[in-house]
C-alpha cells in the first residue's frame, strides 16, 4: 500500500507539472507497472520500427523505452510493424516472441508501414533480410521521414545505390552502421591514437546466409571495423578461403594494406588490429549497442548522418568484390568494376 501511495502520490506532481490529466496504464515492464507519461513519447520523438526478425529490434526497444534512459533525449519506440523477412527462417521464426516482447514496452503493434508512419515521426528500419530495404524505404522517403537502415543496409550494392539515389530524391536523410563501427577503441583508431594508418585488420564471426553475398551476413561487422579504421579509397580485393576461416586482402590507392578475417570455425569474437605510424594498437571488447544508439538519436536529431554515402557503398562494393574474387579463386578484383557492372 505504501508503494502504491507513493507512485500516485509521484505521479501527481508529475501530472500537474505538465499540466496533464492523470492517467494510468496496466502495462507491465519487467513486472512493474509502466506509466502512461512513461510509454509515450513527445510528438518529433516517437520512433517507429519496421520489422521484428531481429534481436535488435528487442535491443534497441529495452534501451530506449527503459524509464531511466535519459541519454537518449527523450526518443521512444512508440509502434512497430512486425513482418521482416518472408523465406529466411532464423529471421521468421523470432517474429511472434520478438512482438511480444516490444509490447512490454509499451510498443503499439500496427498491421502495415502506411499505418506505423502515421504514428511516429522517424524510423528505425531494421527487417533483418536486406533484400525487402529498398522497398520498404521508399515507403518511408515519400513520407520524409528520416530513418537508420540496419544492416546490410541492402542485399547488393545495386539496391544500396538506390537506397541512397532515392533518399536524396526525397531529401531525406539516412545512414547505416554496425554497432561495432562505434565500438571505443576503433573510434580511437579512426580519430588518430595509432598516428597516421599504415594498414589494419579486422576480424569476425563470418555466418552465410545463402539469400545475400557471403559478406552481407554477418562479416558485415568485421568488414565496417576494418573500413572504420582505414576509411574510403580501396581499391582492390583477394579472397582466400578454407573451411575454417577465410581472409579478404584490401589494397587502398595509397599502398596500404586492410585485410578481413571472417571466422567460421573455432572461437567467435570480434577484434583487430590497427598499425599507425605511432603505435600498434589491439581492438578492445565489443562495446554493445549504446554508443550506435546515440548516434542514431544525435542523428534524427540533427538529420547529419554520421557515416557517408561514399563510405557505405564502398564496403558494398568490397564484399561484392570479395564474392567475385571468390568466383574466380582468389583472383585480384577491382573495386571500379562493382560500381559498373549492370
Amino acid at each position: 500500500m505504501k508503494h502504491k501511495l507513493n507512485s500516485r502520490r509521484q505521479f501527481l506532481q508529475q501530472s500537474s507539472l505538465a499540466g496533464l490529466a492523470i492517467i494510468t496504464s496496466n502495462t507491465m515492464m519487467n513486472g512493474q507497472p509502466v506509466s502512461h507519461l512513461q510509454q509515450k513519447a513527445e510528438v518529433g520523438k516517437r520512433i517507429g520500427i519496421i520489422g521484428l526478425d531481429t534481436s535488435h529490434a528487442t535491443a534497441f526497444t529495452k534501451a530506449l523505452n527503459a524509464p531511466e534512459a535519459s541519454q537518449y533525449a527523450g526518443y521512444k519506440i512508440v509502434a512497430a510493424y512486425p513482418r521482416g523477412s518472408k523465406d529466411i527462417v532464423s529471421s521468421t521464426e523470432r517474429i511472434p516472441s520478438y512482438t511480444a516482447e516490444v509490447q512490454k514496452y509499451g510498443v503499439e503493434i500496427v498491421n502495415s508501414i502506411q499505418e506505423l508512419l502515421s504514428k511516429v515521426d522517424v524510423v528505425m528500419l531494421e527487417t533483418n533480410d536486406g533484400r525487402l530495404h529498398l522497398e520498404q524505404a521508399l515507403e518511408v522517403f515519400k513520407a520524409g521521414k528520416r530513418m537508420f537502415i540496419d544492416k546490410p543496409i541492402a542485399a547488393s550494392l545495386k539496391d544500396a545505390q538506390a537506397i541512397f539515389a532515392a533518399a536524396e530524391r526525397y531529401q531525406v536523410p539516412i545512414f547505416s552502421a554496425s554497432s561495432l563501427r562505434y565500438s571505443a577503441s576503433v573510434q580511437e583508431v579512426r580519430a588518430g591514437k595509432a598516428g597516421k594508418l599504415v594498414g589494419a585488420d579486422a576480424y569476425s564471426p563470418m555466418k552465410i546466409e545463402k539469400t545475400h553475398p557471403d559478406l552481407f551476413w554477418y562479416g558485415i561487422h568485421g568488414v565496417e571495423t576494418l573500413f572504420t579504421m582505414m576509411g574510403t579509397g580501396c581499391q582492390s580485393v583477394n579472397r582466400y578461403i578454407n573451411d575454417d576461416q577465410e581472409v579478404v586482402v584490401g589494397v587502398w590507392k595509397d599502398g596500404r594494406i586492410g585485410t578481413f578475417r571472417g571466422l567460421k570455425n573455432g572461437k567467435q569474437e570480434y577484434g583487430g588490429t590497427a598499425f599507425g605510424s605511432n603505435s600498434v594498437i589491439h581492438l578492445g571488447p565489443y562495446g554493445g549497442y549504446d554508443p550506435l544508439l546515440l548516434k542514431i538519436i544525435e542523428f534524427f536529431q540533427t538529420g547529419i548522418p554520421p557515416v557517408s554515402k561514399e563510405e557505405t557503398l564502398e564496403i558494398f562494393a568490397f564484399m561484392e568484390a570479395a564474392d567475385a574474387s571468390k568466383n574466380q579463386q582468389g583472383a585480384k578484383v577491382n573495386l571500379a568494376d562493382m560500381y559498373s557492372k549492370k
